[in-house]
Parts: C-alpha cells; sequence; structure tokens
C-alpha cells in the first residue's frame, strides 16, 4: 500500500497520494505555482502519524468553472417563480510529493556517492541511536512525537536529557514531553 496525507485547503480535507489530481476551491496562486498545504495526517504501510512534520507539494495546474448549478423556487398558487444558478470557480491541483523526507533522498540520490566498503556501510547502519546534534540534543530529536520521546529518553545521557529540556522550555513546551524529560532527569539522578 502506498503513502497517502490528508491535507486541508479552503477549508475542506482531502485524502491525496502523489500523482494525483483533484479540484478544490478557487486559489489565488498562478498556474505553475507551487502549494504546500497544511498537513493534517500521514499514513501507508499500516502506519499513520497524526502530528507529521512532513509536507505535502502540490502543483497548480489550472483554474476551471465547475458544473452550471441551476436552482429554482417556487410557491404554489402564488404564480412565484425564480430561476437563478452559478459555476463554482476551482482550482485543479497536482500533488508531486509527500514528505520531505522523500525529496531529501531523491537529492541524495541523484549526487555521486563515496564508494564505500560493505564493511563501512554495515558500520554506519549499526551505528548507535544516541549520536547528538550541534545543539546537544539527540539525533531525530525535532520529528519525534511524544510517545517515542518517552519511550526514548530512558536510553539518553543526563546532558542529551537536560539539553532537550531545554530546547522543550524554550521553544514548543509540549505538556506531555516536560513531563517525560523531567521524569526521565530524575531517575538520571
Amino acid at each position: 500500500m502506498s503513502s497517502y496525507a490528508i491535507i486541508s485547503l479552503g477549508g475542506k480535507q482531502y485524502r491525496v497520494r502523489e500523482g494525483e489530481r483533484l479540484l478544490v476551491d478557487r486559489l489565488r496562486e498562478d498556474e505553475g505555482a507551487t502549494v504546500q498545504p497544511r498537513v493534517l495526517l500521514v499514513g501507508g504501510n499500516g502506519a499513520t502519524d497524526l502530528s507529521p512534520s512532513t509536507t505535502v507539494t502540490a502543483r497548480v495546474v489550472g483554474h476551471e468553472l465547475g458544473e452550471k448549478i441551476r436552482i429554482g423556487k417556487y410557491r404554489r398558487r402564488t404564480g412565484y417563480k425564480k430561476h437563478t444558478g452559478h459555476r463554482s470557480r476551482l482550482t485543479r491541483i497536482e500533488i508531486e510529493s509527500i514528505g520531505a523526507k522523500r525529496a531529501k533522498a531523491a537529492a541524495k540520490a541523484e549526487t555521486p556517492a563515496k564508494a564505500e566498503t560493505p564493511a563501512k556501510a554495515e558500520k554506519a547502519e549499526a551505528a548507535p541511536a544516541k549520536e547528538t546534534t550541534e545543539a546537544g540534543l539527540p539525533e531525530g530529536y525535532a520529528s519525534m512525537t511524544i510517545a517515542q520521546l518517552t519511550e526514548a529518553a530512558g536510553a539518553w545521557s543526563r546532558e542529551q536529557v537536560e539539553a532537550a529540556l531545554e530546547h522543550e522550555r524554550s521553544g514548543k513546551a509540549r505538556k506531555g514531553a516536560l513531563t517525560a524529560l523531567e521524569s526521565a532527569l530524575e531517575e538520571k539522578s
């Protein structure tokens, strides 16, 4: 099963896949422009993410008018008849990619890789997940959900937990993350 996303555009939600074209309410962007709608859910391969950090990229294919809708009003025995109608202004978009991670992976695939021996490739895959970024945060911290953070905090060093706690206090201040990090810090003491 391929991946899909649920996006929000113009107050409506749409389930989309890569390469799919759909009609949405008129957007202000010109033809050929790219749009990054708000992503509500990403799923596929039996897993869903309710708080995705990935992005969906859509390209505006063109602007169209919808089907003509006719409206008739009638009141019996009075001779009252009124007819009106309209055609909705719509935009056709094409979903180019789901997930920024895939775009980065495709860019890496285009650049020539260094020649590695199989032993080096195995070591790189088997590297521990305790590596840190420049700010002292554990690797992949920015994309972690609170449940993942709670699970992984027990394996981090005291410095990593303190850095993550400081990051949460200065930025998002997610209540569940603060609680999980504070309890992990107490366990380290």
